[in-house]
């Protein structure tokens, strides 16, 4: 029987549709630079979850907080701001969208429920990933400048979780159900490619391309419990031993390094090429849910659950900085960093 933590942690592994692309653009840096840190989230006014993102510490609102809304991704391209999330429509259901320095821009029209679950910008395209509700199954898609793409016929359930954008081809990280159990799958520019073999529940979170290497992080339930995973060129390695419940929300690749973001019996951490590095001290109950690395700094969004009320926050080579007073819920989603 699987513990209370676990049952919390699982929900939290199966429901939530996001993990921004944490492997992006090459940003070199040595960490003696000021960098900007921008962290994609929500937070409650008490009534209503309003979408923001934070740039180093200080919110920033996207929504006015009269409907409830979140943003999944960010992703910064010169001076422009992109997040991406979803907002609920009144009269009609929930529609997915993004934001440009604040501007939001409506993907769906809100006919069928809607959620984005990562962003990425190339030149002047704006690619974002996410799904749309069809009756009881959800469409795997992506929109590209707007304009939907679809991974996936209906027929099954489906879903994006992440994208990344290489020269002209388009790597799409997700899963679908099977009729019993959630089988793990990326597509390279439309084309399916199933990672598990649908024995074990298994799923992605986040995708990133180097060169002609696919990276893919994911969690696969084996033997009693979850595992951290990650892919490479479809094959997998295993990154915890299966004795604690674990997964992976973030992948990020530098230079021949490999960082993997997520948690392990209720602690947050990260690992390097394997090995793992604490961001908490399993007091209280949290999560690693996106990580950026710029040089030697590893940055890693994270958010911690005090008595059932989330408070997001981030952490600087294990250093943590608090992005709300923890009076309303909050969530952060997703982290990006800039020189």
């Amino acid at each position: 029987m699987k513990s209370t933590t676990q049952i919390f942690l699982l929900i939290i592994l199966i429901l939530t549709f996001c993990c921004a692309v944490s492997c992006t653009k090459d940003i070199s840096g040595s960490g003696q630079k000021t960098k900007d840190v921008y962290v994609s989230g929500y937070e409650s006014n008490g009534s209503n979850d309003v979408a923001k993102y934070w740039k180093n510490g200080i919110a920033v609102a996207l929504t006015d907080g009269n409907n409830d809304a979140l943003s999944t991704a960010i992703f910064i391209s010169g001076s422009d701001v992109y997040v991406a999330g979803s907002e609920d429509n009144k009269g009609s259901f929930r529609k997915a969208k993004y934001w440009k320095n604040g501007v939001a821009v409506n993907l769906t029209d809100g006919v069928n429920s809607a959620f984005t679950s990562s962003i990425y910008v190339s030149g002047s395209d704006v690619y974002v990933a996410g799904g749309e509700y069809y009756g009881n199954n959800s469409v795997a898609k992506y929109w590209k400048n707007g304009n939907a793409v679809n991974l996936s016929d209906g027929t099954k359930f489906e879903a994006t979780v992440s994208i990344y954008v290489s020269g002209s081809d388009v790597y799409v990280a997700g899963y679908e159900y099977n009729g019993s159990t959630q089988v793990a799958k990326y597509w390279k520019n439309g084309v399916s490619k199933v990672l598990s073999d649908g024995v074990n529940e298994a799923g992605t979170k986040s995708i990133c391309v180097i060169g002609s290497d696919v990276y893919i992080a994911g969690f696969e339930f084996i033997g009693s419990t979850y595992v951290v995973k990650y892919w490479k060129n479809e094959v997998s390695s295993v990154v915890t031993d299966g004795i604690n419940f674990a997964a992976a929300f973030s992948i990020y690749v530098s230079d021949s390094d490999v960082y993997l973001a997520g948690y392990e019996s209720s602690v947050a951490k990260y690992w390097k090429n394997g090995f793992a590095i604490a961001l908490s001290d399993g007091i209280k109950e949290t999560i690693a849910q996106s990580i950026f690395v710029v040089g030697s700094d590893v940055y890693v969004a994270g958010n911690e659950n005090n008595k059932n009320v989330f408070i997001p926050k981030y952490w600087v080579n294990g250093v943590a900085t608090t992005l709300t007073d923890g009076t309303n819920d909050a969530y952060a989603y997703s982290i990006f960093v800039t020189d």
